[in-house]
């Protein structure tokens, strides 16, 4: 599959070498622009090259956005229409700035990035592991301790692709409902956010918030 990236921070770098071992091809892009990607790219190896943020946008059938919340109104949202678009995202007001809506939960900010991009296929996703664990922790054989990355969105054939990638890359995908209520699920401050914990533990997790 052709996968783009944009950001090449801890998380898009870790998910762009995860993508490159599992035999996809990847265009990542940042903010500075391709040529502070050479290194990166060059690590990679053949599966991977460096574009700009349209390219990275428009290169494949799905596209991972891993940079500051802040800054997601400058996403191209015309080169994110019929993709797949995995928001690995989170607000922090203290980084970002204060959003109203998200400060008092009239929505979420997966779901601001789908208005933005009303074209797109959102699915939340690869937001609520640290990356260390991301990198170091998948088991591309199998078993029942993979650990669960967690997946949230409104079109099941795009959940279930990203969940098919998350299975690639050695992790248990378990979903936590639709956008918005399997977003809030996965903000920041929520019992599955920044917890490692195995497909069946983050089930017994979710399970309590529905009592």
């Amino acid at each position: 599959m052709r996968i783009g990236i944009i950001g090449s921070g801890n998380i898009g770098s870790t998910a762009a070498r995860l993508f490159v071992d599992a035999g996809h091809e990847v265009a990542i892009a940042n903010s500075r622009g391709p040529e502070s990607l050479a290194d990166l790219v060059a690590d990679l190896g053949e599966g991977a090259h460096a574009g700009t943020v349209a390219e990275a946008a428009s290169f494949g059938e799905a596209v991972l956005v891993a940079i500051p919340f802040g800054r997601y109104p400058a996403l191209p949202a015309a080169s994110l229409a019929d993709r797949v678009v995995i928001d690995a995202m989170n607000y922090y007001p203290n980084r970002d700035g204060n959003i109203a809506e998200l400060d008092d939960d009239t929505t979420t900010s997966t779901e601001l990035l789908a208005a933005h991009a009303p074209r797109a296929r959102v699915v939340k996703a690869f937001n609520t592991m640290n990356y260390r664990v991301l990198k170091e922790r998948g088991k591309p054989g199998g078993g029942e301790d993979r650990l669960a990355i967690f997946a949230a969105g409104d079109d099941p054939d795009a959940k279930a692709l990203v969940s098919g990638l998350i299975e690639q890359i050695g992790f248990a995908a378990v979903d936590t409902g639709g956008l918005a209520e399997g977003g809030r699920r996965q903000q920041p401050g929520s019992p599955i956010y920044g917890e490692p914990m195995t497909e069946s533990e983050g089930s017994g997790v979710l399970a309590g918030l529905d009592e």
